[in-house]
């Protein structure tokens, strides 16, 4: 049985979109007569009637539209293929690998996935969201190519991409609010809203741990609900929480000691050296994404 070529698939695919044989023919740079030829081609190798003639027009058989759909799909599928081997050829791997720490900001990381794929749609970029060390082990295992992490390990180089600034809150009603003034102290005889680190070997987190009493999530929308319900108080976040505190669904805490903490991220690049064009280009749009000042 002879193959279907692409370039009859086409030539069907440029019939049905245009209307007309003749206007296919034009549209695709071709003769009415080879376009033609091409669509009877495939009916005598499908065995497949595509067009019946009602009147002066041809139109789609239910098979013909079945064949239709499913060749506008092939050659969408093509040209993909086509498009990811030139940006294979020019070093652009088909997946890129991130590791960001769920203090990077969500609506930053996704505008900067946005604006890499606006460049490069045929790439996939598979991103692990990590706690204080989970990065670790997906940098050393060679598991990711960037990595955004409060640290930068031995071994590696990375720099400041943006400080994250993180307020100690509560719900309204929340017992702590009927204070004047909070202390640490008064902080330890209620429930602390923490997030597990994600790492094989957890890092110490004691200074940010102020209660023994202490209910441990695995994400930070769950730890904030939490929050907002009145379970307890944490240090969130600030650009995580801005909206619960416009609608006051969260309230800032009135700590007696300065309370406001930060944190610098660091951009790491896995092989700063061998990085290829496309995690070049996705480090670029990571950091343009962070607006100037963060």
């Amino acid at each position: 049985m002879l193959l279907i070529t692409l370039e009859q698939w086409r030539a069907l695919v440029g019939v049905v979109d245009a209307g007309s044989y003749a206007l296919a023919a034009e549209a695709l740079g071709k003769s009415q007569s080879s376009v033609s030829y091409a669509v009877a081609q495939i009916e005598e190798r499908t065995g497949v009637q595509i067009f019946q003639i009602h009147g002066r027009k041809a139109m789609l058989t239910a098979e013909g539209k079945a064949l239709y759909l499913r060749a506008r799909y092939l050659l969408s599928e093509a040209s993909r293929l086509e498009k990811a081997a030139a940006q294979m050829a020019l070093g652009h791997e088909a997946e890129l690998r991130l590791a960001a720490d769920i203090m990077f900001p969500p609506t930053i990381l996704i505008e900067a996935i946005q604006r890499h794929a606006q460049e490069r749609q045929t790439a996939r970029v598979e991103i692990y969201e990590t706690v204080v060390s989970g990065f670790r082990g997906l940098l050393e295992d060679g598991k990711v190519d960037l990595a955004i992490a409060p640290e930068v390990p031995d071994g590696f180089l990375g720099e400041p991409i943006m400080r994250v600034s993180f307020l100690p809150v509560a719900a309204p009603g929340h017992p702590l609010h009927k204070l004047d003034q909070v202390t640490l102290h008064d902080l330890r005889d209620h429930h602390h809203l923490i997030i597990r680190d994600s790492g094989e070997r957890r890092a110490d987190q004691g200074a940010w741990h102020v209660s023994q009493n202490r209910i441990v999530f695995s994400q930070t929308s769950t730890s904030i609900e939490a929050a907002r319900r009145g379970l307890g108080f944490s240090w969130f976040a600030e650009t995580l929480i801005e909206e619960d505190l416009r609608a006051g669904t969260l309230k800032e805490l009135p700590m007696a000691e300065r309370a406001q903490r930060s944190v610098e991220l660091f951009l790491i690049f896995r092989d700063p050296v061998g990085a290829s064009p496309g995690v070049r280009a996705l480090a670029e749009a990571l950091r343009a994404a962070v607006k100037p000042g963060q």
